[in-house]
């Protein structure tokens, strides 16, 4: 199927916006380039985005899981 026919990726802002110290949202996990380039990226850059915050994401609860246990 073709990107541009394809349904838009949707944003995973969830307007909890904190950045980190390596400017990092805590509540979606884009970086602030990725928030920023967000509506000029295609499906392939957004899919692309949306792993990243999927790795970032599961890093940062499983860095506070072993801290805290």
């Amino acid at each position: 199927m073709n990107d541009d026919l394809e349904k838009p990726v949707l944003s995973p802002c969830i307007r909890n916006c904190c950045l980190n110290e390596e400017d990092i949202c805590l509540g979606c996990f884009r970086s602030l380039t990725e928030i920023v380039g967000w509506a000029d990226a295609n499906n392939v850059a957004r899919k692309s985005i949306m792993n990243n915050t999927e790795a970032r994401r599961a890093a940062h609860y499983a860095k506070y899981r072993r801290s805290s246990g």
